[in-house]
């Protein structure tokens, strides 16, 4: 009879989440690279270069992949010959092991979890409880796979009911560009299908535990319908051209990964969830032996890539910048950012527009008034820091306030992640502003960029307050033009046709 340790068990999840936070998967890192070789956009192959090299930062210094560290989804096997010897349920015990990696003080990884979620939306202040899936199985043993879920990418989770004589890839390649770029592509795509409405979306998510080998698979060849439909999805949607950041590009995806169960007959449930640049999952076995350790991967494994600025970037001074000068920016444009940024994303945002409903104004030092901001939530520093990781939030989630932001602070620039919507899109044209684009995935890489930051107004939102922040050298991309043309419209549009226009090799 095999005996599991109650101390055991929350020390390895607590283990694999500090180890997935700074280490990518070999396989997508490898894949990535390979992505990288082969693309011909100069703004996508600079984004996964970004993401290459804050991946390499990140396994060195042990810090964050990117600031969003995620709301963690576990899936345990538990052997039915396991004996327990523990005082707390298993959710408890993962979610000690969750707290421990979370409050960790030498990585701190941020607390994203709101309890309350259709009230007060108060922050757990430890990321805890965790999503917990159990499955009984013969043998005695306890499996666990984890996951950290990037929000960015669980909010463009989609899911339908289709009839049975209707097309799956119809379907997802009319979802897919709908999603955006909020999902950081670069990713993986996991697909459930069949069971019930909430059997797939658990399948879905599931799937991206399972490594990258789509490349293995092309090369031996599909052996069942679902491996065929395998293929034909990650051929498909790369011809979309969505590109890397959504900026057009040849790679969209480096896997897409199905599961599949029996359904009824009238039904065809299909669920679809992406993983982004920032995809984190481990895998371990509990037998009793003691806590687990997963070996940390070799930095020789990484590409030999390292993004530097393109000599033609254009560096802007924040403290100075004029409308004018914004208006001679083009769509696609590199820039480099230096001086005073303000930050600040929903919870701020909404607060702002609660004061301004009351006839209140902005609280006392702050001023947006011909300045940027940012949408970020920084993860908390350590050591020497001034900042922990502070890559982009999606820009879309602010879409609602852009106009008010324009009209009522003298607001002159944004910068997110992802594309921006009509609605933000038609403000930014008639008040002249801009929105620039960070790259999601290289949040380390960015905050090097920081020289200092302090906290100016709401410091009880925690991550979510405003915060100032002085840059050096911060890499963006002029997405939305002072005209309002988008390169997250025009820039996927170029690239489907010219993949399209790629002569097919036939053997």
């Amino acid at each position: 009879m095999t005996v599991i340790w109650e101390n055991d068990l929350i020390e390895s999840v607590a283990n694999a989440l500090q180890f997935i936070s700074y280490y990518h998967p070999l396989d997508y890192i490898q894949a990535l690279g390979e992505a990288y070789q082969r693309e011909t956009s100069p703004a996508a192959k600079d984004a996964i270069a970004q993401i290459l090299t804050n991946s390499r930062m990140c396994a060195e210094g042990h810090r964050p992949i990117c600031q969003d560290t995620g709301i963690v989804v576990v899936f345990v096997k538990v052997g039915m010959s396991v004996e327990w010897d523990a005082t707390l349920s298993l959710q408890d015990m993962i979610n000690e092991g969750v707290r421990r990696a979370y409050m960790h003080p030498d990585n701190k990884l941020r607390a994203s979890i709101v309890a309350d979620p259709a009230g007060r939306r108060a922050n757990t202040k430890d990321n805890t409880p965790a999503v917990v899936h159990v499955e009984m199985v013969p043998g005695n043993t306890v499996e666990i796979s984890l996951a950290a879920k990037g929000g960015g990418s669980e909010n463009k989770s989609k899911f339908v009911m289709l009839n049975p004589s209707d097309s799956i890839v119809d379907w997802v390649l009319k979802t897919v560009p709908l999603m955006g770029a909020g999902w950081c592509p670069p990713g993986m795509l996991g697909i459930g299908i069949g069971g019930t409405a909430e059997k797939a979306m658990v399948m879905a998510k599931e799937s991206l535990m399972e490594p990258i080998d789509m490349h293995l698979l092309k090369a031996r060849g599909p052996e069942n319908r679902v491996e065929e439909l395998r293929i034909e999805l990650y051929e498909k949607v790369n011809a979309l051209g969505i590109g890397a950041q959504g900026l057009g590009g040849l790679t969209t995806v480096l896997d897409v990964k199905i599961l599949d169960y029996p359904t009824h007959a009238a039904s065809l449930p299909v669920a679809m969830i992406p993983n982004c640049a920032a995809t984190r999952h481990a895998h371990f076995v509990l037998d009793g032996s003691g806590p687990s350790l997963i070996t940390p991967p070799s930095l020789s494994d990484w590409p030999d890539i390292t993004w530097a600025p393109s000599p033609s970037a254009r560096k802007v001074h924040l403290d100075t910048v004029t409308a004018a000068e914004v208006a001679s920016w083009k769509p696609g444009e590199t820039l480099l950012l230096n001086g005073k940024l303000l930050t600040g994303r929903d919870a701020a945002h909404k607060r702002i527009a609660d004061l301004f409903a009351k006839g209140e104004g902005l609280p006392p030092g702050v001023d947006f008034n011909g300045r940027f901001i940012y949408y970020v939530g920084p993860v908390d520093p350590v050591r020497e820091e001034v900042v922990g990781p502070a890559g982009p939030t999606t820009a879309t989630r602010m879409d609602k306030f852009t106009r008010m932001m324009l009209e009522k602070t003298g607001l002159l620039g944004m910068v997110g992640k992802a594309e921006r919507g009509p609605e933000a899109i038609d403000a930014i044209r008639d008040h002249h502003s801009v929105y620039l684009m960070a790259v999601g995935g290289a949040a380390y890489l960015v905050s090097k960029a920081i020289q200092s930051s302090r906290v100016v107004a709401f410091a009880d939102l925690g991550m979510e307050a405003i915060y100032e922040f002085d840059v050096k050298d911060m890499p963006v991309t002029v997405a939305v033009d002072s005209r309002g043309e988008s390169v997250h419209i025009t820039g996927p549009a170029e690239w489907k046709n010219k993949i399209a226009s790629i002569p097919v090799v036939t053997k």
